[in-house]
């Protein structure tokens, strides 16, 4: 079947290229060594140079090294976005090892099982109770070895407190606190490596877990190669809402592939293919400035992509939340003027109901992606009114390292309100049937997503069947239900396991939720099916209403039935404060499932 969507394909963004084979660290070092003192991140008003930040991880790499940490073991993060994510990461990764993102708020069975599904022997956490005491108490049941502690405020530390030529280097044991490490003191040793050599195809950088929304998380085997195609892939379909000459994309295209950044070599390559190019060119593009945010957390799929590996592969400079509080984060646009901000849509709300939204000046902002979870249609619209920038919605999973569908980010393109958007940069997407996923359905019809590229994992970790049943002649079965327009746009319906069955009609959460969100009183809300003897499911809503705005479960209820097919009709309102939602900006539906399913 043709691919419509090369129609409508933007006409700056390349349709193929080439992935360099490179180890992730590669683009910190890189951009170390080309622009050292230039700002990567600001963190309560504190700055950290590129420059810092690669000595930073090498010092972190070799502890580990010394602490027994080699080439492909587990080294778990179990950290917010503060630097010390920054050096973990990236110091783990120098030190050959694969890197496990750990959510903080994970319950201690939950860790329990992560830890022990991936044979991490080394992890690194917060000193204070929340976090540090869950691994105290799990750890004695896993095979932990080396726990590394830090406090918040260690950041104050970097780099003056251990950059210092003043400062004297330790050796790991003098690290210590009881059993533990330090991970202030573990930067203290003696810098002895800066990349330990690895196959970017074969050996992993990640060993993500899915959100375990629905059920048991899955180890997702991810390569450094698929992480850096993902990278590349983002980069170039982002660049032209920053860029205000097409010529800076070919000019991006030459840095990536190219281990060392020569000015006057790029610029005759450029020449020999006829664009005009010179190495001030080059120069100009490379050390200008540009400002991005990271609020999504890091160890979501999301946040380790799109916040901290982009915007270092583009040499930009972040501006790191702990945490996402909606007048901080639009009192930090109006001083730092970022180019692009994104996040799920559980962020978008709170921002868009500030009182003061309208007050602040967001003009800088030139894109604005969202992910994770769909964005309501009203709340689209009401973003692109409110700003200046370009807002995109994009579909990924874990599996893909992190996005596969894009809506096209050119100035020129046509966006879709609903649609997730297209197939990026060398990536294939069709629609199959949902019974067998062996019939590719014509554009308008209802099946499953299936996806293929160079961003897909290696697959699920110590699970060969389950492997097999998603990954099927190169092709990744996403259990998610969508459908393609005449265009090649496509529109996702919901998940398979959230579909409801009442009776013999299938209902889908997504189109009543979008009916709910018209209701002028509703902020948020989920469906989510009740189970029921004599109908199976019954489609229930969960609504946080407005400050300030009321609404009775019947008028909601009667409001739905009017612009929904009977059988959509939702048979009960539960009201609540806030929905239970995951820091990947998800709801879990899980959690909702089983309230429902206890209330009479």
């Amino acid at each position: 079947m043709e691919k419509p969507w090369m129609e409508h394909w933007p006409s700056v963004v390349p349709k193929s290229m080439k992935y360099p084979e490179i180890p992730v660290y590669y683009f910190l070092s890189r951009a170390a060594k080309r622009i050292p003192g230039r700002v990567l991140s600001i963190y309560n008003d504190r700055e950290i140079t590129y420059g810092e930040y690669e000595e930073l991880t090498n010092r972190f790499a070799s502890a580990l090294a010394e602490l027994g940490v080699e080439r492909g073991d587990r080294v778990a993060i179990h950290l917010l976005n503060v630097p010390q994510f920054v050096i973990s990461y990236f110091g783990a990764l120098k030190a050959g090892a694969t890197i496990v993102p750990c959510n903080p708020l994970f319950a201690e069975r939950e860790l329990e099982t992560l830890l022990n599904d991936s044979g991490s022997e080394t992890i690194i956490t917060f000193d204070i109770d929340l976090t540090y005491k869950k691994i105290d108490n799990v750890k004695d049941k896993t095979k932990l070895r080396n726990i590394i502690i830090t406090g918040l405020a260690d950041y104050l530390l970097f780099p003056d407190k251990i950059l210092s030529p003043d400062i004297e280097q330790k050796k790991v044991e003098e690290a210590k606190k009881g059993d533990d490490y330090l991970f202030s003191e573990l930067l203290k040793v003696e810098t002895k490596t800066t990349g330990v050599k690895i196959n970017p195809k074969e050996d992993l950088a990640h060993l993500s877990y899915t959100g375990g929304t629905t059920g048991t998380p899955k180890g997702v085997m991810l390569t450094h190669f698929n992480v850096a195609a993902n990278i590349m892939q983002n980069t170039f379909w982002m660049i032209p809402v920053t860029t205000e000459r097409d010529i800076e994309i070919p000019i991006w295209q030459n840095i990536m592939m190219k281990n060392e950044i020569n000015d006057e070599e790029i610029a005759e390559e450029l020449q020999a293919q006829g664009i005009e190019v010179t190495p001030e060119d080059v120069d100009r593009l490379i050390n200008k400035r540009r400002v991005t945010f990271s609020a999504v957390p890091w160890f979501h799929a999301m946040g380790m992509i799109a916040y901290l590996d982009l915007p270092i592969c583009n040499t930009q400079t972040m501006v790191i939340f702990l945490r996402f509080d909606p007048k901080e984060y639009l009192e930090a646009i109006e001083k730092y003027k970022p180019d692009a901000i994104g996040g799920a849509p559980p962020m978008f709300v709170p921002l868009l109901n500030h009182p003061a939204f309208k007050k602040y000046d967001l003009s800088s902002v030139k894109l604005i992606a969202s992910g994770a979870a769909p964005l309501p249609v009203t709340n689209l619209k009401k973003l692109q009114e409110s700003t200046s920038g370009i807002v995109i919605e994009a579909y990924g999973l874990t599996e893909v390292t992190m996005g596969v569908l894009y809506n096209p980010a050119a100035k020129d393109s046509v966006r879709k309100p609903g649609s997730v958007g297209i197939p990026i940069i060398d990536t294939d997407a069709k629609i199959v049937d949902a019974e067998t996923g062996t019939k590719e359905l014509p554009p308008g019809e209802l099946g499953e997503i299936i996806v293929k590229g160079p961003q897909i994992m290696k697959g699920y970790w110590n699970k060969p069947e389950e492997t097999k049943n998603v990954l099927r002649d190169g092709w990744l079965y996403t259990g998610d239900l969508g459908k393609m327009d005449e265009d090649g746009y496509f529109y996702i319906v919901d998940r398979k396991k959230d579909m409801i069955k009442y009776k013999a009609y299938s209902v889908y959460p997504r189109d009543v939720e979008e009916v709910l969100h018209e209701h002028p009183a509703v902020k948020e809300c989920a469906v989510i099916g009740k189970p029921d003897e004599s109908v199976g499911e019954l489609p229930v809503a969960f609504v946080v209403l407005k400050e300030g705005a009321s609404a009775t479960k019947e008028e909601l209820m009667e409001f739905v039935e009017k612009n929904v097919a009977p059988y959509k009709k939702i048979r009960d309102v539960i009201f609540k404060d806030m929905l239970p939602i995951s820091l990947a900006g998800k709801v879990l539906r899980r959690v909702l499932r089983e309230e429902a399913s206890k209330m009479s």
